[in-house]
């Protein structure tokens, strides 16, 4: 028996890699797909297969049916696939090192328990050496008599999940909430006031020219004596505390000057109060947010920075509108974010792990109606990681999904 299993799995590895590198040039990445060709008899079809004919009928072309196989003929197919690659299976007559195939995806026939639609296998290669694989599968129990194609349901996948990580669903609920956690703060200074006066009335480059003309004027008259936050480099701010001793260096409000002022105010402002928010919900400290916050960079990467910044702010603030965990969870979350993002560009389809006590969300899962349940389970030094997920809707939109009432879940 091991024997014919062992060269069932020669023949197959053989067969894909003469397809990869014939086909594919080994250049194409593309998955290889197996499925039935409708010229084979059904009684064929129904029949669990040993090893040797389980690949007897393999293809890859654009001739293929949409026939698919039963589970336990696209199992064997997945276990002749994981050997090949197995650096352990030192016995099989297989050129060594093992050429890295591209995934293999066996459509099913779905009439297992499960409803089995798809099972696949992908390589996991680090520093071009397989360090394992990925088993995968795809179930539903919906119509069977419509074929899917694989890359439509990758496409459905990445739809599906294209949103960031955060709990987005609801933005109009995000915003709104951000708006009342991000209050109107009371110690606005002079140069506050005036962005928030310039981001709703100044239309036009023209309308910033003459503002910023009448706001210099003034300030070489001494009309006006303004008074400012410490800490910001911009330009208006270092004219006003020129003005305070009477001399001023003369600025021409030409080209992308008057829109370079209103940017440097802008920045000062939005800092201040995404310190406010943070320090005021104790998330923070102001030594934890200089990376974000520090003026020694250019305006380019200041506004990189705040984008970061606001991203953290997103990532909380729906934290505390969906999840309502407590404290010291978003204080985690937050420490979290800010070491990610004090190393990494701005990546909002980053996955922010964040261990939770199932006592700590205890009311969510009581009182809410969830749309997707997930476990995964490690297995420890094995390093398996298997992962379950239940779903009220179908993996496909296409799918005519009987959907049963919450209570039969």
């Amino acid at each position: 028996m091991w024997s014919r299993t062992n060269r069932a799995a020669e023949e197959f590895y053989v067969r894909l890699l003469q397809e990869f590198d014939e086909e594919k040039k080994g250049i194409c990445k593309d998955p290889f797909i197996y499925e039935l060709l409708e010229k084979e008899e059904t009684s064929h079809v129904e029949e669990l297969q040993s090893e040797e004919t389980a690949i007897s009928d393999f293809s890859t072309g654009e001739n293929v049916g949409p026939l698919a196989l039963p589970v336990g003929r696209a199992r064997q197919l997945i276990g002749l696939y994981t050997m090949a690659h197995n650096p352990n299976m030192t016995h099989l007559k297989i050129n060594r090192p093992v050429t890295a195939l591209p995934p293999l995806w066996v459509r099913c026939d779905g009439s297992d328990p499960e409803g089995t639609c798809w099972l696949g296998a992908e390589l996991i290669i680090t520093n071009n050496i397989i360090t394992g694989i990925v088993l995968c599968m795809v179930t539903c129990k919906a119509d069977k008599n419509y074929s899917v194609n694989l890359e439509d349901l990758k496409n459905s996948h990445k739809k599906r999940h294209h949103l960031s990580t955060t709990v987005k669903h609801d933005s109009a609920a995000v915003d709104q909430s951000m708006e009342c956690l991000l209050t109107v703060r009371g110690d606005l200074d002079f140069a506050e006031q005036l962005w928030c006066k310039m981001s709703s009335s100044v239309i036009s480059y023209q309308d910033l020219v003459k503002c910023f003309t009448l706001i210099i004027q003034s300030l070489q008259h001494g009309d006006i004596q303004p008074w400012l936050h410490s800490g910001s480099n911009s330009l208006l701010s270092k004219l006003i505390h020129q003005s305070y001793h009477g001399t001023m260096d003369t600025v021409s409000l030409s080209g992308i000057v008057p829109v370079q002022m209103l940017l440097e105010i802008g920045l000062d402002k939005l800092k201040k109060d995404y310190i406010c928010f943070f320090i005021g919900q104790e998330l923070a400290s102001l030594n934890h947010l200089e990376y974000f916050i520090s003026p020694s960079v250019d305006a380019q990467e200041q506004v990189h920075r705040v984008q970061k910044l606001h991203h953290i702010l997103e990532i909380v603030v729906s934290c505390m509108l969906f999840i309502k965990p407590q404290h010291e969870l978003l204080f985690s979350l937050t420490q979290s974010c800010i070491k990610f993002y004090e190393q990494n560009p701005l990546d909002e389809q980053h996955i922010f792990q964040l261990p939770v006590r199932p006592t700590a969300i205890k009311d969510l899962y009581q009182n809410e109606k969830p749309q997707k349940w997930r476990v995964e389970i490690n297995s420890g030094q094995k390093k398996v990681k298997t992962v379950w997920q239940l779903s009220d809707s179908p993996p496909v939109d296409h799918l005519n999904l009987h959907k049963p009432g919450r209570d039969g879940l």
